[in-house]
């Protein structure tokens, strides 16, 4: 019988194999992207103290485009980067929470370095 494989599942035993590997602190922050069908939220987190230090959605009042496609994410993009050079963050580790590096996350990432941010 062939069965259909969970989607979801298979994504965070991605996620899980990169967080093995990356961390994030005060210096250099672990920028991490989660995507839904809705909207794409981002953050900056200092996993050695365990908080968020900046965090950017298209929830966001500042964020004109209100979906979960390239465009808002350009837009979190560069507004994640300015509110990272606000804390005089430069250097960040990204983390694509499992998710391939295409589409709406890789138009985050490339608006975030046009933005100023290092990684």
């Amino acid at each position: 019988m062939i069965t259909k494989t969970d989607r979801k599942a298979e994504r965070q035993r991605r996620h899980v194999r990169v967080r093995r590997k990356i961390s994030g602190t005060d210096k250099c922050p672990r920028l991490c992207v989660f995507r839904s069908n809705s909207n794409i939220y981002v953050q900056l987190i200092d996993d050695v103290k365990g908080v968020t230090l900046a965090q950017a959605s298209t929830l966001d009042k500042e964020v004109k485009t209100k979906h979960s496609n390239v465009e808002a994410a350009k837009e979190v993009g560069s507004l994640i980067a300015k509110r990272a050079s606000a804390l005089k963050i430069k250097e960040v580790v990204f983390d694509r929470g499992g998710y391939i590096y295409h589409g709406v996350v890789k138009a985050l990432a490339e608006a975030a370095r046009e933005g100023g941010l290092d990684f």
